[in-house]
């Protein structure tokens, strides 16, 4: 097995108590999370509606039996006529909820969608099998899915399969980052990668999460873990990255995502990261594609082919 890369002092944390509290994001805004959560659903009911009236068109993506798995698909109007598609097809940006692998949807995770659409690009919200009726790494495996799925459609949807890019937040972070890593599809699947990632407030080292109450409904033990972090994994060929996170966390979220720029820097792959004034774990990702945020700014940016500098 391949030594494991050391992580920062703020990530492991020996003491459970502190450990608990630190991989506990809500510890940071006095412990209720539920007017966040609740938030996201509002923004994304605005953000769908919003589509809908620019002439973004909704279809549900199916990429396997299980009842998960499937994905909120928007087209932008060029798309949704077949003489204005272009040969190439449009970008598209695909979105991983977060909720420690247990909670939210893809309906909570559209409000990304009306930014995309309006600069002509796809947008896609994908749901997953929440734990505890699936394990870290069923999970992993069903975005992965999502994704060879969305990539063997693509022309027929009108979307270029080399503009994809993949952003998460948290939980979502983690999987998303496990999207982009080099080598894991099977020899009969195409070799596809995503062209870049935006990964907010991310957890790349899971090892931490043992002992912890998110662990519960998780059941992963040591060897799980780490066949699951990211950040032990080969990082050669990782595509252009963000990693980004809100001003308002515990120093182990700051620490999992700046360690991980290191690593992705230090594997030689193009990596810009940034803490977001004034954001939380739970707002920061409704900076997404705001126009006006640094966030909004870089992924837009991508997105459209503009130098994201």
């Amino acid at each position: 097995m391949k030594p494991m890369k050391p992580m920062h002092p703020s990530i492991t944390i020996e003491n459970l108590a502190e450990r608990e509290r630190a991989y506990s994001p809500s510890s940071c805004i006095g412990g209720n999370y539920q007017p966040f959560i609740a938030d996201y659903g509002h923004q994304s009911q605005l953000a769908r509606a919003r589509a809908e009236a620019l002439g973004g068109r909704w279809l549900e993506l199916r990429y396997g039996s299980a009842a998960a798995q499937r994905a909120d698909l928007c087209l932008p109007p060029a798309v949704t006529d077949s003489a204005a598609t272009s040969e190439q097809g449009c970008a598209l940006l695909v979105f991983i909820h977060g909720g420690y692998w247990q909670e939210l949807a893809a309906r909570d995770s559209l409000f990304a969608a009306a930014d995309c659409i309006e600069r002509g690009v796809a947008f896609c919200a994908l749901d997953y099998t929440l734990a505890p009726a699936a394990q870290v790494g069923d999970i992993v495996q069903e975005c992965r899915q999502a994704l060879l799925a969305l990539v063997a459609q693509a022309a027929a949807l009108g979307i270029d399969a080399q503009r994809i890019v993949v952003a998460g937040s948290s939980a979502g972070a983690h999987l998303a980052a496990m999207v982009c890593l080099p080598g894991w599809q099977t020899p009969t699947q195409p070799l596809w990668q995503p062209r870049a990632a935006v990964l907010m407030s991310g957890v790349y080292w899971l090892e931490p999460l043992l002992g912890t109450s998110i662990n519960e409904a998780l059941g992963m033990d040591a060897a799980q873990a780490r066949a699951q972090s990211p950040a032990l994994l080969d990082l050669q060929g990782f595509p252009p990255t963000l990693l980004c996170w809100g001003e308002v966390e515990t120093e182990a979220f700051k620490a999992q995502s700046t360690e991980f720029a290191a690593l992705l820097a230090q594997a030689g792959s193009t990596c810009q990261s940034m803490e977001i004034a004034g954001r939380n774990h739970f707002d920061v990702a409704l900076e997404l594609t705001r126009p006006h945020s640094p966030i909004g700014r870089h992924t837009l940016a991508l997105l459209t082919q503009l130098d994201a500098g």
